[in-house]
């Protein structure tokens, strides 16, 4: 358990109003056609999120507290991503989480006999690419401009501009900005 991590409890509102959000997710957000984006960029404001102008959220996008989620613009949470949001999920400006990865804030302190449930925010940076079927830990920053291959598990945060992969995901190598853009120190 990354020691960020927090001990929470989850209060009868939060529960309430996630019973509402999956109803509104089974009948309205799932449903709705692939192109229309800006559809469920409204359902997901209704409920929130913060959502950037652009921001690509599919329909299978599996989204547990849209009051948790941070899309920049032009970002994109693709098919069958689940963003489990107990915690926030800020996503940068175009950033992308390619399908079936699975981005979860929350987990349980196993050293306690009660095993109360923790949670940590998780950010990917902008122009960071999580790639297909990547597990992304409670606490993890991606940095800006990285970008993590297939099936990699990211536990610890990931330095800007870098290619990282692997389980548990390790820097491979450097990744050159888009030229006219300067990587952040």
């Amino acid at each position: 358990m990354p020691t960020r991590c927090r001990a929470r409890r989850l209060t009868l509102r939060n529960k309430l109003a996630r019973i509402l959000w999956g109803g509104v997710w089974l009948l309205l957000y799932r449903p709705s056609p692939v192109l229309l984006h800006g559809w469920r960029r409204w359902l997901l404001r209704l409920f929130g999120a913060r959502i950037g102008g652009g921001a690509h959220p599919y329909p299978s996008a599996r989204i547990w507290a849209p009051w948790n989620l941070v899309m920049g613009e032009h970002s994109c949470l693709s098919h069958d991503v689940d963003c489990y949001c107990v915690d926030r999920i800020v996503l940068g400006a175009h950033a992308t989480v390619s399908q079936y990865s699975f981005l979860c804030t929350a987990s349980h302190d196993y050293t306690r006999e009660d095993m109360p449930l923790t949670t940590a925010p998780i950010v990917i940076g902008e122009r960071a690419w999580i790639t297909a079927d990547v597990f992304v830990a409670p606490g993890v920053t991606v940095g800006e401009g990285a970008v993590v291959t297939a099936r990699s598990s990211v536990f610890h945060d990931l330095p800007p501009w870098t290619v990282a992969g692997g389980n548990p995901a390790l820097p491979l190598r450097p990744r050159a900005p888009r030229p006219g853009r300067e990587a952040s120190a």
